[in-house]
């Protein structure tokens, strides 16, 4: 298939920021508005803008992923941080906080906030792949490279 040859080199620009943008929402999120849904639509466009432009194949390849594990593995990341919760004889989903000291980063005062955000952003993710993807069934100029 034929792609514009200016999304191409717009997408080879604009992916690699988009998924650092989806990073930073993420990590702010926790604290501040934001968060691991909407870092996860980030980054859900930023591999919809890599299916645009190299087909669906391709996204697949450099994914190395299946789109069902991430939402799987984004589904155990949320239920365990409820879990965890409980476990430490807490009511399900209140936040356990831990301070660390590493070397290089200095201390650092973690919560499971953080891990329930990558959980809904690997949920995101994936729900949004398994819908782009699935479109490869129904429209196969996406699946040409």
């Amino acid at each position: 298939m034929l792609y514009s040859l200016i999304l191409r080199v717009a997408a080879r620009i604009l992916v690699p920021l988009l998924l650092l943008f989806s990073l930073f929402m993420l990590l702010r999120g926790h604290n501040l508005p934001g968060g691991g849904f909407v870092g996860g639509l980030v980054a859900a466009s930023a591999f919809v803008l890599h299916v645009l432009t190299a087909g669906v194949h391709a996204s697949r390849r450099v994914l190395r992923v299946e789109a069902h594990t991430l939402l799987g593995v984004g589904l155990a990341c949320a239920y365990g941080t409820g879990l965890l919760a409980l476990v430490m004889g807490e009511p399900l989903l209140t936040s356990l906080w831990v301070d660390v000291h590493l070397p290089l980063l200095g201390h650092l005062h973690l919560g499971s906030t953080l891990l329930f955000d990558i959980g809904v952003m690997l949920v995101v993710v994936g729900t949004v792949l398994l819908m782009v993807f699935s479109v490869e069934d129904r429209l196969p100029g996406l699946a040409e490279e």
